[in-house]
C-alpha cells in the first residue's frame, strides 16, 4: 500500500509505503504524485517505507515504467529525494544507486522523519 503523507512542508510531496505493493499503488497514488511534482517543476519527494513485502506481478511493470519515465522524461524536475526507512537492504541499495537518480538523494532512518521533511524542503 502507498498513501500520501498529509503533513508535509509546502512544495514537497510525501508518500508512505508498507506491505506488498500492487499495480494500483503505482497507478492511483505514486504516478499522480510524481506528475504533480513534475508539473510544479521542482520535485521534492519524501518516501517513507515502514515495511516491505515485495511487489505483486503487475507492480513490477509499473515500477519499471515509472523509473524510466523519472530518469529520462522527468529528469530535470528532480531536486531532492529523501528515503525514510529502517530496511537495511533498501537503504543500502538506494545509497549505492543514488548516482543514477536525478537530483540529490539522502536516506534517513524511521526515527528521523522530521529531519527528512526539513531536508527535502530546503
Amino acid at each position: 500500500m502507498i498513501e500520501r503523507i498529509d503533513d508535509m512542508p509546502e512544495g514537497t510531496i510525501g508518500l508512505r509505503g508498507a506491505g506488498k505493493l500492487d499495480k494500483s499503488d503505482y497507478v492511483d497514488v505514486l504516478e499522480p504524485a510524481l506528475q504533480e511534482a513534475v508539473a510544479a517543476g521542482d520535485m521534492r519527494l519524501l518516501f517513507e517505507l515502514t515495511d516491505f513485502d515485495g511487489l505483486e506481478h503487475g507492480a513490477w511493470i509499473e515500477d519499471v515504467k515509472t523509473g524510466l519515465r523519472s530518469l529520462v522524461k522527468d529528469h530535470d524536475a528532480w531536486h531532492r529525494f529523501a528515503l525514510v526507512t529502517d530496511i537495511d537492504w533498501v537503504a543500502k541499495g538506494t545509497r549505492a544507486f543514488a548516482w543514477l537518480t536525478p537530483g540529490e538523494v539522502r536516506v534517513f532512518g524511521l526515527g528521523d522523519l522530521e529531519a527528512a521533511k526539513e531536508w527535502v524542503s530546503a
